[in-house]
């Protein structure tokens, strides 16, 4: 039986970016889309924001050394590097995310090009995988393959209609690794009966602050059918696991501003869209009356409007998100090598290990980041 020098398990933005940093070895790619880097081709509305201006640990849930470590391998400016060396034009937009100009298509092919040299399986899933002596074996769909290496790159359970799935942590608990289920992040919150009226808002969008602890995000909300949804809430979701959050509907508006009409309707003195004020007054049990007329009681309410604490239901779920916290506990790898410190040989790579980035192009910037971190390893072994 042919031996390969490394298996790499997933040809997502991970496993990709891997190969083309193993040009020396003889790799097999198993994925088992019929298509590679779905994700990828979905990502930033079809564009790909596979980077950001500011990336640095702090937005990252995952251990803060671990993180930094791994994001040094191969920082935002080398991911720049790779594609400018392969000519594909970029934008940096939308909170200093950087896009394909064009299309995720080009950054898809780039990946594909510096994998040419190497085999590559697609409809191919992996039933089981062992080591015996140096050499791991891999029982898949299409037939029994070896190697010397493996590269676990699955990606995580968000949109299990491209291929989503838990496979990853599967494959690593058989190689005694302790994992951390995925949770839904990145993703709209539904919403208990006191928020109900919320739903009556579907369509209408604004801009404000949502806070989980001490975490903060100022940017787009949007009211859907099922709750709550847009970039303030995807991004707050990510530390939200049960309880409070708050909603700022007001980030660039002092309540006292509204004295400077005092004998306008409330709703029409609030810079917020009309169908909100009006339900946010009516929530809060707050009177459509002029400013000067309210009492004290109504002006306490009134300072709601910067702090709306409730606790969601929960979220729109795996179909809906767009990432997966949880994943393969970082402190059983190696953060020099991405290197399992249990099974010698075993290595992790992007959003299998339990390290998710916040909305923005972090998520995509830690799966080249990982995956180069462990092609410098896997050169070397």
């Amino acid at each position: 039986m042919e031996v390969f020098d490394t298996i790499i398990v997933g040809a997502g933005a991970a496993g990709l970016m891997a190969g083309a940093h193993l040009s020396h070895q003889k790799v097999l790619l198993l994925e088992a889309q019929p298509r590679v880097a779905q994700k990828v081709a979905i990502a930033g509305g079809g564009r790909c924001n596979f980077t950001n201006v500011h990336v640095d640990a702090s937005h990252y849930l995952g251990d803060s050394t671990f993180v930094s470590s791994v994001l040094e391998e191969f920082d935002n400016r080398a991911v720049l590097a790779y594609v400018k060396r392969h000519s594909i034009a970029t934008v940096c937009e939308k909170n200093d995310q950087y896009f394909c100009a064009q299309s995720a298509k080009n950054l898809i092919d780039a990946l594909l090009r510096d994998n040419a040299h190497h085999t590559l399986k697609t409809n191919t899933s992996v039933k089981s995988a062992t080591k015996k002596g140096d050499l791991f074996t891999l029982d898949t769909t299409q037939g029994t393959y070896q190697s010397r290496h493996l590269l676990i790159a699955t990606g995580g359970a968000s949109y299990p209609k491209i291929g989503g799935n838990e496979s990853g942590l599967a494959l690593a608990k058989s190689f005694g690794h302790s994992v951390n289920p995925f949770e839904s992040v990145l993703v709209g919150w539904t919403l208990q009966s006191p928020q109900a009226w919320m739903r009556d808002l579907s369509g209408v969008s604004l801009r404000a602050t949502v806070r989980v602890g001490e975490k903060a995000f100022t940017d787009w909300l949007l009211f859907a059918h099922k709750g709550i949804s847009g970039p303030a809430v995807l991004s707050a979701s990510l530390y939200w696991k049960r309880g409070s959050v708050s909603i700022d509907f007001l980030p660039d508006f002092a309540l006292k501003e509204l004295s400077h009409h005092p004998k306008k309707l409330l709703a029409n003195a609030l810079p917020l869209p009309h169908r909100l004020a009006l339900a946010l007054l009516e929530a809060l049990e707050i009177p459509n009356v002029s400013y000067k007329s309210l009492d004290k009681s109504a002006l306490t309410k009134l300072s709601l409007l910067k702090a709306y604490t409730f606790a969601p239901a929960g979220t729109f779920g795996l179909s809906k998100a767009e990432a997966c916290r949880g994943g393969v506990a970082t402190d059983e790898i190696d953060a020099s090598s991405m290197q399992s410190r249990i099974i010698e040989g075993l290595f992790f790579a992007g959003e299998v290990v339990d390290v998710t980035g916040e909305l923005g192009g972090y998520n995509i910037q830690w799966a080249f980041s990982s995956a180069v971190c462990a092609a410098k390893a896997l050169a070397k072994a």
